[in-house]
């Protein structure tokens, strides 16, 4: 990879893996960041997956088919490290792009894929009480106790068996308590 000015936004890149590998580069990867200890870099990685219905003997089974096999979605910000990490990531075969330099999705790109990168506004604040509306949670009542717009999350503290308990969700799984 060329020494560059880097481009100090995160932007989503392709990532190329051998076929059955794509969740095990997700957690790799992770594992790689946390212990590296850079989180500021990477903002998510995502194995696009969607739900399909089979009916085989009048049973209705759901279940996750890969969208994209053989590739990995990674929001980053690449640079001669980021890059490098992600290049020797067991499974990994390479970045989609011309030659060795990655070259990022453009947004219609992304929309395509379905993914939603307007910056989501959420009309809750830190010390609101929200209500969960999905997930193992839902109809929990708590106060919001931090908001991470990269990935989308938010931390609540919920009351549980008597005691506060921080719970991470997504921002569409809560709504402000009005």
């Amino acid at each position: 990879m060329s020494q560059k000015d880097y481009d100090l936004e995160p932007r989503w890149y392709v990532v190329h893996t051998y076929s059955g590998y794509e969740n095990k580069v997700k957690t790799d990867l992770e594992k790689t960041i946390k212990n590296r200890e850079l989180q500021e870099f990477f903002f998510d990685i995502v194995v696009p997956m969607e739900e399909q219905i089979e009916i085989k003997e009048g049973q209705r089974k759901t279940n996750l088919k890969k969208v994209f096999p053989g590739y990995v979605l990674i929001k980053m910000i690449v640079t001669e490290q980021t890059w490098y990490i992600v290049r020797n990531t067991r499974g990994v075969t390479g970045f989609v792009g011309s030659g060795t330099d990655p070259i990022p999705l453009t947004e219609s790109e992304i929309r395509k894929m379905g993914f939603d990168i307007q910056s989501i506004t959420v009309d809750y604040e830190i010390n609101d009480q929200v209500k969960v509306i999905n997930g193992p949670f839902t109809d929990f009542i708590g106060t919001v106790i931090e908001i991470n717009k990269d990935k989308h999350k938010v931390k609540v503290l919920v009351s549980m068996f008597g005691r506060e308990t921080p719970v991470e969700l997504d921002f569409s799984e809560v709504e402000k308590v009005k």
